[in-house]
């Protein structure tokens, strides 16, 4: 690890100009590639104390073994260096997009003789109308097929063509009317061309003139009683149809424009493209990204853009829109004007069906982000090595084959409850997630809740063991063993320790975790601690992991693990947080739902319609605050008199909650009313 001190520029050598700088490391590599306005701050910013610094940003410095930097003349210089460098150099802490394919596009050669329609990819040629780009090339086949019944333009390679012409007889195409058979003569190189441009025409949008004269000429034909003529005909217009049926209108006026949009975590960013020509989405593409880089929405946003339009083989339309602006956007718009030649509109969209279509966009980055990490979490081998990696920089004896995490939810201090994920082998295990209420205190304490959830699941775990007398067995021992870990049934069969011998499935908590993940930083993580401690359970390692920065805290240590941003060990335990996070705001939004919803003793109180109900429920917030409200807080309700706030009062007053039943075994506040002290009631997934 290099000390950046050593390398730091002398004060004053690094000019206050438009520039763009490269980290290299000990062997002289590239490692990173940057742009600025102005050179001199942004590069004192590297040199600060490394506890100021982005984690990542801070592995880089410590890195890199040098620095060095080129001065332009404008901002759109340097955001053109850079992108040149980062393609020319692959620097490891740069931001990359996996998918870097040239896309295919619909391309009409008008600068041919006869001009040919084609699939093509790569940089733009002169005097070649192109349509798209599209996602694959079946789908530029599909609607050419189509296209060609109406417009039989030539689609055959030049060596095709000529032979053609020598021997004197078209390909198959022109014998079943899917070419106009230019190769032969049988319509003149001027015919043809206005078949290719009428082509262009219908591609670029404008289609009711050529749907018209067909519908004309079909019209004609049955008054001709030229019956074969109007099918054929009609069967085109059908063609036309479904083609037009597969880029339907997404803008109504006309719009040339690509949308950028984007889904992300702090590891990964998702880029979705839709390219819309004349008001059609005529093509799509995307990208994942490693965040290697601190880079934010805006930053991602940049990088996209260098990536989609720098090569030259990606046509810039008229208007760009994204979801945030890059910082700063006017460079950045000069340089895609450069590139069109004309004025490019690069903005934000904030309303009508641009912004409808916008958020189409992010959804579908949201479902390619998903899909990502889904193919990603179900590869044997990665999750494996995502395995060895958490038990290695953890100290763990063993890979961690049983992971439970958890997690607290509130909203303001309401509705507080807490969710217990579980994977094992480095899947989830859905059956065996289980949600909990905060009910022992009230308000916001997500320390003393983790600490009652903490307590609470492990209770149950000794319960179990000790009603199955399992006090003495190991955790590791396997069932068949002379070890006593399971039960012996007629014939032989032993049931493994946790196992219910009647049902055959497993006890409620009957497991314990190799290692147990508390979403959170110091704080929680020590209250876990405690409660483990209370118990005296002391063989199940523990972690926190803190979402701002992705560390990973340890009981007891001043300063957290910070595993390798491209780890797959923090991938699995950033996927087992984000699990648990979704399962806990998802049971909080029921009960915060169920709590808004229910009258909680109104519908009884005479002449309290429904309106006036959800009047008070939405002035108080909860029937609980309701309930301690004084009349003439009831009274300040519009709509609600005195003699109505009395009426609610009295109606509250005589519904008051029974109060906590509390397991006397254990010391654990159950949630549904009185129950066996040593045997607890709990609902299907719940504790």
């Amino acid at each position: 690890m290099a000390d950046p001190s050593t390398y730091r520029p002398a004060p004053g050598a690094i000019p206050p100009s438009p520039g763009v700088y490269r980290f290299r490391d000990e062997h002289g590599r590239v490692i990173y590639v940057g742009k600025a306005k102005s050179l001199r701050p942004r590069l004192s910013s590297y040199f600060q104390d490394l506890a100021n610094l982005h984690p990542r940003t801070a592995t880089m410095v410590t890195t890199a073994a040098s620095v060095e930097w080129t001065v332009v003349g404008t901002e759109v210089e340097a955001l053109q260096l850079e992108y040149s460098w980062i393609k020319e150099f692959d620097p490891r802490f740069n931001v990359k997009y996996r998918d870097d394919k040239s896309y295919p596009e619909l391309a009409v050669t008008l600068n041919e003789e006869f001009p040919r329609v084609q699939v093509m990819r790569g940089a733009h040629k002169k005097g070649v109308r192109y349509f798209g780009p599209y996602g694959h090339a079946w789908a530029i086949r599909e609607t050419v097929d189509l296209l060609l019944r109406v417009f039989p333009v030539r689609t055959c390679s030049t060596g095709v063509f000529k032979r053609a012409e020598q021997v004197g007889r078209p390909c198959l195409l022109g014998y079943i009317g899917k070419c106009a058979a230019p190769c032969v003569g049988k319509v003149s190189a001027a015919e043809h061309r206005e078949l290719a441009e009428e082509f262009c025409d219908f591609m670029a949008g404008r289609t009711g003139n050529h749907l018209r004269r067909l519908e004309e000429q079909m019209a004609e034909a049955a008054a001709e009683l030229e019956y074969e003529k109007a099918a054929r005909l009609r069967d085109d217009i059908e063609a036309l149809k479904r083609a037009m049926e597969k880029n339907a209108v997404v803008l109504a006026d006309g719009t040339d424009a690509d949308l950028l949009a984007l889904a992300e975590d702090e590891l990964e960013a998702a880029v979705q493209i839709f390219h819309v020509r004349g008001g059609r989405v005529r093509g799509q593409r995307g990208w994942v990204t490693d965040k290697v880089e601190d880079v934010d929405t805006a930053g991602l946003v940049e990088h996209a853009l260098q990536q989609l339009y720098g090569s030259g083989s990606e046509s810039v339309p008229r208007e760009v829109l994204v979801p945030a602006l890059p910082e700063p956007a006017e460079p950045v718009r000069e340089w895609l004007t450069g590139l069109r030649g004309s004025q490019v509109d690069l903005r934000v969209p904030q309303r009508g069906d641009k912004k409808d279509l916008m958020a189409t966009v992010g959804r579908n980055a949201q479902q390619a982000l998903v899909l990502h990490k889904t193919k990603r979490a179900s590869d044997l081998t990665t999750r494996s090595r995502a395995l060895q990696e958490i038990a290695d920089a953890l100290e763990l004896d063993s890979v961690p084959l049983r992971i439970e995490c958890f997690d607290i939810s509130h909203l303001q201090g309401e509705d507080v409850v807490a969710s217990m994920v579980v994977f094992e082998d480095g899947l989830a295990r859905k059956s065996e997630y289980r949600r909990f209420q905060i009910k022992s205190f009230e308000g916001q304490d997500d320390v003393r809740s983790m600490h009652e959830v903490i307590s609470r699941r492990f209770r149950r775990y000794l319960q179990e063991r000790e009603r199955t007398g399992e006090w003495a067995v190991p955790e590791q021992s396997l069932p068949g063993d002379d070890d006593p870990a399971g039960d012996a049934l007629p014939g032989g069969v032993v049931t493994p320790a946790g196992i219910d011998e009647e049902t055959g499935r497993p006890r409620r908590f009957a497991y314990p975790p190799q290692l147990l993940v508390v979403d959170g930083g110091q704080p929680q993580v020590a209250a876990a601690q405690r409660a483990l401690d209370e118990l005296g359970i002391d063989d199940v390692a523990l972690c926190g992991l803190a979402k701002r920065l992705e560390e990973v805290w340890l009981p007891g240590q001043d300063d957290p693990v910070v595993l390798p941003r491209s780890s797959e060990g923090l991938y699995l335990l950033q996927r087992v947080r984000d699990e648990a996070h979704r399962f806990a705001i998802g049971y909080q939004r029921t009960k915060r739902a169920k709590r808004l919803t229910g009258s909680g003793g109104l519908d009884a109180v005479p002449g309290l319609g429904e309106t006036r109900r959800t009047a008070l429920l939405k002035h108080f917030g909860s029937v609980k605050r309701l309930r301690a409200a004084s009349v003439e807080e009831i009274c300040a309700v519009p709509g609600i008199g005195r003699r109505t706030a009395e009426t609610v009062v009295q109606a509250l007053a005589s519904r008051q909650p029974a109060a906590f039943a509390v397991n006397t075994a254990t010391g654990e506040i159950m949630e549904d009313g009185p129950a066996d002290p040593v045997q607890p009631t709990v609902g299907p997934g719940q504790a």
